[in-house]
């Protein structure tokens, strides 16, 4: 007798058999709802922000957790943590020298804790580093993003150089998580502690995407206006659009996997 099928399973099944361009229109769909969704849930859209800090921290906890409790740093990318680092380096200079708030000391803590896994995985745990697998050359997005920061910057009063920092933080943010990508897509599967911290960082990102996006029609486009002229309004919101999407298909699998009721998530080729 055949087990029955649940509708999730139903739904999943469909979607993987369809092509490449029906599933970006259905991303972009699911998208668009989720942000109708969250205008009328949400009426400070502010808060969206907040929790996308707070969801990011959830996942650094999971992340802490594994390193003390399993004693291995194994499936992480230490490349992703150093990049991670880098942007929120730049980004507490920035803040201290143009928009000192409480965001400055929630990047704080959170710099704080990426140093404390990097020392880590390189000291501690370094048995476990999984380095041949950790192959993404860092410099492929680093140098990239310093030519376009260069390019393209905020226009406001500020000095040239934080202005160009500002940039620079925003569009490594926005590709930081592609080592780690790396290393799940040259294992083929990724353990449950993981899983979770890079599922974390996907909806953080998804709520810190939604938040510019429904800024801007709240304000009904003068939020671009207060971000400068020339191309830089635009790219804060491509940043903020390709972050999400980077993520938006290991998630897909996520949810997936946890609606399936497996434990260890199991990437198809050529997924990430």
């Amino acid at each position: 007798m055949r087990p029955q099928r649940t509708p999730i399973h139903t739904i999943t099944t469909w979607v993987r058999k369809q092509p490449p361009k029906v599933k970006a229109f259905l991303a972009v769909v699911s998208g668009m709802a989720a942000l109708v969704l969250l205008r009328f849930i949400v009426h400070d859209h502010d808060n969206l922000f907040v929790a996308a800090e707070a969801v990011h921290s959830i996942g650094i906890s999971v992340l802490i957790y594994k390193l003390m409790k399993e004693k291995t740093c194994a499936g992480l990318s230490l490349k992703s943590q150093e990049l991670t680092a880098i942007f929120l380096a730049v980004r507490l200079y920035c803040s201290f020298v143009m928009e000192y708030d409480i965001h400055t000391l929630l990047d704080f803590a959170t710099f704080a804790t990426t140093l404390w896994v990097i020392y880590m995985i390189r000291f501690k745990l370094k048995a476990s580093y999984m380095e041949e697998k950790d192959n993404f050359a860092i410099y492929y997005v680093v140098i990239p993003c310093a030519v376009l920061a260069l390019l393209i910057h905020p226009s406001t009063s500020h000095h040239l150089l934080n202005r160009i920092s500002w940039a620079f933080c925003v569009y490594l943010e926005a590709v930081s998580v592609l080592p780690q990508l790396r290393v799940m897509q040259n294992t083929k599967i990724v353990e449950p502690f993981t899983a979770h911290y890079v599922f974390a960082l996907g909806v953080a990102r998804f709520l810190s995407c939604a938040h510019w996006v429904l800024q801007v029609l709240d304000t009904r486009g003068h939020l671009l206006v207060a971000l400068g002229y020339g191309l830089w309004p635009s790219m804060v919101l491509i940043s903020e659009i390709v972050q999400t999407f980077i993520l938006a298909d290991f998630c897909y699998y996520y949810v997936k996997s946890v609606f399936g009721g497996q434990l260890v998530l199991r990437l198809p080729s050529g997924v990430v």
